[in-house]
């Protein structure tokens, strides 16, 4: 899989040292545990900027959705409180893709194109959601292509939001019956992400959306780190940070 553009890119000001990655935090309010601990971290990252890559929501139905009191608004709040000392940067991902100007625009966070280059310490680095290159997954894939088109999504935010409500959690519920059909999901193209890195004139690729954290060797010229989801109710819990610094990427297991 060949990119068909050139990456955008995002150069570190000098001033930055500590730079985190995040994803797949899945934030619902069903779900109370793990947005306490997403909203704790957010309040005391030592980061100048935090990356989120995708799917920081379970579901985004349309940024009217954070227009009224609820949990949206609260989520909201929480970005805009960290926007206020550190640069917060959002990727859509599989589950929140329709996250848009006017939602980022009222956290002060950024808009970050999936897939986009980060300039930091000399080094180039990869930044991806990674549900783009999971290329064995015929049936999402081909799901995916339908709900990124902008026609289709410009059908479905014109419906009311209760329908839009109504649709997300049919889709989701396919979603749960696929997972209980399926031993494990599709992993990333190594060949694709090879030729991603290649393109970009990187050594590694930061993804998440897999739910495999960890780093794997791409041949002899390229890695890929993968970042955790989060479950504040899993045992034991998991709310996983990787953080780059001069001297590299660090795992952070928070509390």
């Amino acid at each position: 899989m060949q990119p068909d553009r050139p990456f955008p890119e995002v150069e570190a000001p000098a001033a930055w040292r500590t730079i985190d990655f995040i994803s797949d935090l899945h934030l619902q309010p069903a779900e109370p545990a793990t947005f306490e601990a997403w909203r704790r971290y957010m309040g005391a990252t030592p980061a100048d900027a935090v990356f989120i890559l995708g799917d920081l929501f379970e579901v985004w139905v349309g940024d009217d959705a954070a227009a009224k009191a609820g949990f949206a608004a609260q989520c909201a709040q929480v970005i805009r409180s960290t926007a206020e000392r550190a640069a917060v940067f959002f990727m859509p991902g599989n589950r929140d893709f329709l996250v848009g100007q006017r939602f980022l625009k009222t956290c002060r966070a950024k808009l970050l194109a999936d897939p986009s280059v980060l300039q930091f310490d000399g080094r180039r680095w990869l930044l991806t959601h990674g549900d783009a290159l999971c290329l064995a997954d015929a049936e999402y894939m081909e799901f995916r292509a339908q709900v990124r088109d902008p026609a289709w999504q410009q059908q479905f935010l014109a419906k009311p939001l209760a329908s839009r409500e109504a649709i997300a959690r049919a889709l989701r519920q396919q979603s749960e019956d696929r997972k209980r059909r399926e031993a494990e999901y599709a992993d990333v193209d190594g060949a694709a992400a090879l030729a991603w890195l290649d393109a970009a004139r990187a050594q590694t690729l930061v993804h998440g959306h897999t739910h495999r954290p960890g780093d794997h060797l791409l041949g002899p010229r390229g890695w890929r780190a993968v970042l955790s989801d989060w479950d504040a109710r899993a045992d034991p819990p998991r709310q996983q940070v990787l953080r780059l610094t001069v001297a590299g990427l660090q795992r952070i297991n928070l509390d």
